[in-house]
């Protein structure tokens, strides 16, 4: 009989020699990874006696295109960019702690979306509210907020955007979150569910799949899909929809997974910060400007408002209305704008549309998400 020890051990061989090169270019890496840290801390050192803040997104944002701009592969430029927000958060952590207010609990879209754009080294402000995440980020409990603002099937989150009219607070950046909303419960299949409990929005966003699958079932509506997925975790008669990360905290099954009607449902999320603890971002190349304006109710009001923008070449990639709440039939717009104040033409068109308008808000200028 042939021996096939011989021929089974030199692939094995191959790879034990594999896994030696990898673990040497980890080593490398680490003390890179050190080195990178050590300079950090010189710049922190720097930024302290010069009285400038430690996050600066355009700087985290220009860092990550120019690594993008160069790589070479094979890895892929969408793997960049989360990687080096965990390189630069870790180093920020060295420096400061990073307090990020969310809205709560463990779990939500909310607390994906922060640690997406902060990374992971940072001090975790849980909120039970949109309202409270602006509160918190505006007393100085946290450094910063992420709330959500948009969702591209249910459109604009409203409450986020009223408070932006009532609270000191402005924008530093943005990110977007593919949003999968998941079924889950304690037992692991759909029978005998009495009960789903989510969001409002996520509820909305799942409507067809829930008329189809679960007609009878109560949609309760909660603060957060996290507490619909703690809600489940207490009720083998309740299910809720949420994140993976949200069924793993809670020990649920997920029994029906990505059960959102648009299969390709994202949702934006808006950083927020105190002017008087963080100045503005200055110019990285590809920012978005939004502001909130509410013009004169007579005819061709609008139509005026939006002549500046076209006679100085600046587009407009959104424009929202809401009730003013007046009582007379007036509204505030929404808009954002490509470009930074810091540009020419961006700059002219805002101040003709200063002068055009009864109200004027720019609620912030920002790097656009590259994610």
């Amino acid at each position: 009989m042939a021996d096939n020890h011989p021929a089974s051990a030199a692939p094995a061989t191959g790879l034990l020699a594999l896994r030696d090169r990898i673990d040497a270019v980890d080593r490398e890496l680490l003390a890179l990874l050190n080195r990178r840290a050590r300079l950090a801390l010189e710049v922190g050192e720097l930024k302290k006696k010069e009285g400038s803040v430690v996050f600066r997104p355009e700087r985290e944002a220009q860092v990550i295109n120019g690594l993008k701009a160069v790589n070479g592969g094979p890895l892929p430029n969408e793997c960049v960019a989360p990687i080096w927000r965990e390189i630069m958060s870790a180093s920020r952590a060295l420096e400061t702690p990073t307090r990020v207010a969310y809205l709560g609990p463990a779990g939500t879209f909310s607390e994906e979306a922060a640690l997406g754009f902060f990374g992971a080294s940072i001090v975790r402000v849980l909120c039970a509210s949109i309202d409270e995440v602006m509160h918190a980020t505006t007393s100085g409990a946290a450094d910063f907020g992420v709330v959500p603002v948009e969702n591209s099937t249910e459109g604009v989150v409203a409450r986020s955007l009223d408070l932006f009219l009532t609270t000191p607070l402005f924008i530093i950046g943005e990110t977007s979150l593919m949003v999968r909303h998941n079924l889950m419960r304690k037992t692991d299949s759909l029978d005998g569910v009495k009960a789903v409990c989510a969001h409002p929005q996520a509820l909305a966003q799942c409507h067809r799949w829930l008329s189809h699958h679960l007609p009878d079932a109560e949609r309760r509506p909660v603060s957060s899909n996290a507490e619909g997925a703690r809600l489940a975790s207490l009720d083998a008669d309740c299910a809720g929809i949420a994140s993976q990360r949200a069924a793993a905290e809670y020990g649920l099954h997920v029994v029906a997974p990505a059960i959102q009607d648009d299969a390709h449902n994202r949702t934006r999320f808006a950083i927020v910060t105190h002017p008087d603890r963080h100045p503005a971002p200055k110019a990285s190349g590809k920012d978005c400007t939004s502001l909130v304006v509410s013009v004169s109710n007579r005819p061709g009001a609008v139509h005026d408002m939006l002549v500046p923008l076209k006679n100085h070449g600046v587009s407009m990639s959104r424009f929202e209305s809401r009730p003013a709440r007046s009582g007379q039939w007036e509204y505030y717009f929404y808009v954002d704008l490509q470009g930074h104040p810091d540009e020419p033409p961006v700059s002219a068109a805002l101040q003709e549309l200063r002068a055009a308008c009864a109200y004027f808000k720019v609620l912030g200028t920002y790097p656009i998400d590259t994610h």
